[in-house]
């Protein structure tokens, strides 16, 4: 049928809100995390150790059942430690949540040459990130932040108030602390995915980031006899910050403040290398 023969009406329906328009990247993203078996399992399994540490805030208060057990009562403590433990279990647990989830948030777009049909479209750059960004997000919350305040709850409910007042920073360690963590997760998977279009060797580099970053900043502090490699290692800077924010006594090789801002550096590398990525067209030369 010829074109002037079609009939065209223009979209009477309701309009979504502009602010709200990333939701469907988050929406669709989201959908295809769980389309996977392996995905879905390891997304499983981070729940166990908060299902565990209910059991233990349990425990401490009850000391009939710790008698029946012949456990002494004083011998579980919920305090600080015990959070800091339960945000480094689940911090790991993060990390290898994103080496399977990150890599395929933006690669396969870059791939098939599809940012030119996302940004013809009312989005933004910064709207496509923020849409791709959350999936992480969001899921990596699941599992750090929101169960870690949830048992925080619980223990302040049987701990009473004085209890919950004295140790309300904890809650708010708790959340910083997760919520540093996943944005470096986050920004860092994002940055490979853009930058590497095939979704196993981002992941690849994941891991070597973290892994091989640590072993060479080993080496550097070997052999240049000083503690600047500790920077290439960011495992190690989340946990300068993490004992700085849950009063733990570490062993610092490096200040609380370089840690701070040898993230934000990460960090800011990360939206650098997404912005020059990320955008409707590629001129190659």
């Amino acid at each position: 049928m010829a074109v002037y023969r079609r009939s065209y009406k223009p979209y009477t329906g309701a309009l979504t809100a502009t602010w709200t328009r990333w939701l469907v990247l988050f929406r669709y993203a989201r959908r295809n995390l769980f389309r996977s078996k392996l995905q879905t399992v390891l997304f499983t399994i981070c729940f166990f150790y908060p299902l565990l540490c209910l059991a233990f805030i349990y425990l401490a208060h009850n000391a009939g059942f710790l008698a029946q057990l012949g456990v002494a009562q004083g011998m579980i403590s919920i305090d600080n430690t015990f959070f800091f433990h339960f945000l480094s279990v689940q911090g790991v647990l993060a990390f290898l949540l994103t080496a399977f989830v990150g890599p395929g948030l933006i690669s396969p777009d870059l791939a098939n040459g599809a940012l030119p049909l996302y940004f013809c479209r009312p989005f933004s750059r910064a709207e496509y990130l923020l849409g791709k960004g959350s999936v992480l997000g969001i899921t990596l919350s699941e599992i750090t932040w929101v169960p870690g305040l949830v048992l925080f709850a619980i223990q302040a409910g049987f701990a009473g108030p004085r209890w919950t007042w004295n140790n309300l920073w904890i809650g708010g360690s708790l959340f910083l602390g997760s919520v540093i963590w996943i944005a470096i997760l986050s920004l860092l998977a994002m940055a490979l995915s853009a930058w590497v279009k095939w979704r196993i060797v981002a992941g690849a580099l994941l891991l070597a980031v973290m892994f091989f970053g640590a072993g060479f900043g080993e080496a550097i502090n070997a052999v240049l006899r000083t503690n600047s490699g500790f920077f290439m290692n960011i495992g190690m800077l989340m946990g300068t910050v993490w004992n700085a924010l849950f009063r733990v006594e570490p062993d610092h090789a490096i200040s609380v403040g370089a840690a701070w801002i040898a993230l934000l550096v990460y960090c800011a590398i990360c939206v650098a290398l997404l912005v020059r990525k990320v955008r409707a067209y590629e001129v190659v030369r």
